[in-house]
């Protein structure tokens, strides 16, 4: 058996297999409501259907104010749950583990789709003011975002914790905290970005009170035997901001908050970011935090290839691979890889068996 289809234990959730669905944004709420929609239905359930063990739903915003475009997917209210639970339901029905990510997108928040250009979207255009740790544009041309209050902060982390029990409700049996990509979370945690001068600023320990505030909160508005991730941007790219020595010990305060793996992404805080992207290129701080920190990593980024994917966890490098491209390129990944790996179809389903054969 591959490592790659071998089942993982995360507290009390036995995932079948260690290929997660990245949470990919879709901007495909039809009424600008928050609401998930048939289209979420079949996305999500077809990634279940093609074999994978975890299915994550898209960034999803806990406030209004939170949603990087207003056809963004939301949980921040119960009607927002009850909708999401019959999708839940059938990710779970196919043998795959359900998840969603919680996100708030900060100083990003407030733009078109961007099959529609992503251009920045005034309150006179359907857009809304936007908040940020710092009265710091991310680039020319952008919005500058409100400086949030000690007040404020509390809110939104209240709207964590509140959207947490939600997706419990909704049948959710892993989440995920969106603190990478410079969003709201990330925001605070850059130097670059964050300029205060009070408990949320300076050192690196203030910096990052904000997101390990959310995640405390978040440890106690779910279950114990709730698995609980976090992705974040291992470095930005940029020679004054956050990096990988940053990360490392991050995730140490992490691991003592409950935190149970770490989802290493990279960059996104900075337009001037110098990034070359290659095949796994983000592995190495999957590594790095695995072995320093002794907690779970997941890596992410141009894997495409079921043996790339086993050599990394067969070299330890990370205790799970999330495909997030590759997956809208071919649902059915999974369904193929496990026949590449192991000669097996166990993961497809009995009505698709006969295309097997």
């Amino acid at each position: 058996m591959s490592n790659l289809f071998t089942p993982i234990t995360i507290r009390g959730e036995k995932i079948r297999n260690r290929l997660f669905v990245a949470p990919m944004c879709q901007y495909s709420v039809n009424r600008e409501d928050g609401m998930a929609t048939d289209w979420h239905m079949v996305h999500l359930g077809t990634r279940a259907v093609g074999g994978a063990g975890l299915v994550m739903a898209e960034a999803t915003a806990v406030s209004p104010e939170g949603r990087i475009s207003p056809q963004d997917l939301g949980i921040w209210s119960d009607k927002h749950a009850s909708v999401l639970e019959p999708i839940v339901n059938f990710i779970d029905s196919q043998g795959a583990t359900p998840s969603i990510q919680l996100a708030h997108a900060g100083r990003k928040a407030s733009h078109k789709r961007p099959w529609e250009g992503s251009d920045v979207l005034t309150k006179e255009n359907g857009g809304w003011d936007i908040v940020g740790p710092s009265s710091l544009e991310y680039d020319d041309g952008w919005m500058v975002p409100e400086e949030l209050s000690i007040e404020d902060i509390d809110s939104i982390v209240s709207d964590f914790f509140a959207s947490a029990v939600r997706s419990v409700q909704a049948g959710f049996k892993v989440l995920e905290l969106h603190l990478a990509h410079g969003y709201l979370a990330c925001e605070f945690m850059s130097p670059l970005s964050n300029n205060r001068n009070d408990k949320y600023g300076g050192s690196l320990k203030n910096r990052c009170r904000f997101p390990i505030d959310i995640v405390t909160a978040v440890r106690k508005a779910i279950p114990d035997s709730m698995p609980l991730l976090v992705r974040i941007s291992a470095t930005e790219y940029m020679t004054e901001g956050w990096s990988i020595e940053d990360s490392i010990e991050l995730s140490g305060w992490f691991k003592e908050e409950g935190v149970d793996m770490i989802d290493c992404s990279s960059g996104g805080n900075s337009a001037d970011q110098d990034l070359e992207p290659y095949p796994g290129y983000q592995v190495p701080f999957s590594s790095a935090i695995k072995k320093e920190v002794d907690i779970l990593t997941g890596a992410v980024g141009l894997i495409t290839d079921p043996y790339q994917a086993e050599q990394t966890l067969r070299n330890e490098d990370a205790d799970a691979i999330l495909l997030g491209r590759e997956l809208l390129r071919n649902p059915y990944w999974a369904l193929n890889a496990q026949v590449e790996l192991d000669g097996e179809d166990s993961v497809w389903p009995p009505q698709y068996v006969r295309a097997r054969q």
